[in-house]
């Protein structure tokens, strides 16, 4: 099997994310008509401004087929954060390692305790997040978090620093059944600019990360680009070719997608104007998406405002965050009782848009006829019959 970083060098995307200039209202009556993109050009005409128009029968459609193969339930799920500490230069990120933040890896009994903060909230699904720094979360740190905080929390997933299939397989088999990294851009000139020093550099391996957590048993994939970077339409053209990829060669694993926008963070980063993608534009994108790919899961994160995540309950996402702090060891610092963040804080990613409690949030969803799901499997489910060989 050739990896997809083999592949990338040949695949049109420049050319595809161009004739989104020139499709025209037939060519998207005719895809809303046979109900499905069946292929990259087609998804690229639904990004299309000639699309635009038509966006409320895409979000209807997209509506539809979610229904279809997911039901009207939301999973909902926390990141946990479990270090900044971080030795790349990403220009956009709140860790990177030039940012005077204060620096912080949560031990193992406070990460228990934070697990035990989040189950009392309802979740029982759970991201570890860290920055990419191997004396912090290699040797054996996140083997055995997930080992203390799986009793509580036994859906895990993780967004850590890309590593070898060999390094995947113990955390694999502490109980870790997701994998998610984000390429952040797709297009390989500002993939450079973006990352000046570091081992995050590596753009082709990095491409090549959620083949090699594959082969090492993991049964959630996760990959999105963050919109903001770079044009959103080439960025949301590799993701769905990349997608595609992955569906045909990691078949036996469920992949996600995620839409995450730029936020404030520490370095006071600011994206281009040209890059920006407003709300209507990440509503396309996400329908389109959904068009593409009906059995994906699609997750829209506490980035986004109330007022938009609200809006897009039923449209084609899947998956959502709440309650979110984006700070090593963050919720020890939150009110309980109200579940709100501090004012401050100073060593978090970025700063998140909506701060509501997920009790607050959960009750949201119920209101728009939806349910939200804290857990969706059960661990004795799980057999080797069921991963990767």
């Amino acid at each position: 099997m050739e990896s997809f970083s083999g592949i990338f060098p040949t695949l049109p995307l420049g050319e595809l994310a161009s004739t989104t200039g020139r499709s025209s209202a037939h060519d998207v009556e005719r895809i809303l008509r046979q109900g499905r993109a069946c292929s990259l050009s087609d998804f690229a005409t639904l990004l299309s401004p000639a699309a635009e128009d038509y966006l409320e029968q895409m979000a209807g459609l997209s509506a539809c087929i979610t229904e279809r193969h997911f039901g009207r339930v939301i999973r909902l799920f926390a990141p946990l954060y479990l270090s900044n500490e971080c030795i790349n230069v990403c220009r956009y990120c709140g860790f990177s390692r030039t940012n005077p933040i204060p620096r912080f890896t949560v031990p193992i009994l406070q990460v228990e305790k934070e697990t035990r903060l989040l189950a009392a909230q309802g979740f029982r699904s759970l991201l570890l997040v860290a920055g990419e720094h191997p004396k912090f979360v290699n040797n054996g740190y996140v083997q055995s978090v997930i080992e203390r905080i799986l009793p509580t929390a036994p859906s895990i997933a993780i967004e850590i620093a890309p590593m070898e299939t060999e390094d995947y397989l113990p955390i694999v088999g502490a109980g870790c059944e997701g994998l998610v990294v984000y390429q952040e851009t797709y297009h390989e000139e500002t993939y450079r600019e973006m990352h000046p020093s570091g081992p995050k550099k590596r753009f082709g391996w990095r491409l090549d990360t959620p083949e090699r957590g594959y082969a090492a048993g993991f049964r959630r994939l996760g990959i999105g680009a963050l919109y903001g970077l770079y044009d959103w339409r080439y960025e949301a053209v590799a993701t769905a070719a990349h997608a595609l990829h992955l569906l045909r060669h990691c078949w036996k694993a469920h992949l996600n997608l995620s839409f995450p926008r730029l936020r404030p963070a520490a370095g006071g980063f600011a994206p281009d104007e040209r890059f920006i993608i407003s709300d209507r534009e990440l509503v396309q994108l996400i329908c389109a998406f959904r068009i593409l790919l009906p059995h994906a899961g699609l997750v829209l994160s506490t980035r986004e405002s109330r007022q938009f995540r609200d809006g897009m309950v039923g449209l084609g996402i899947t998956q959502m965050s709440a309650g979110s702090s984006t700070e090593p060891g963050g919720y020890s610092n939150f009110d309980e009782n109200q579940w709100t963040p501090p004012a401050d804080q100073p060593g978090e990613q970025f700063h998140i848009a909506d701060e509501r409690p997920p009790a607050e949030f959960a009750r949201m969803i119920r209101r728009r006829g939806y349910e939200p799901v804290w857990k969706d499997f059960d661990r004795s489910l799980v057999s080797a019959t069921t991963l990767p060989a």
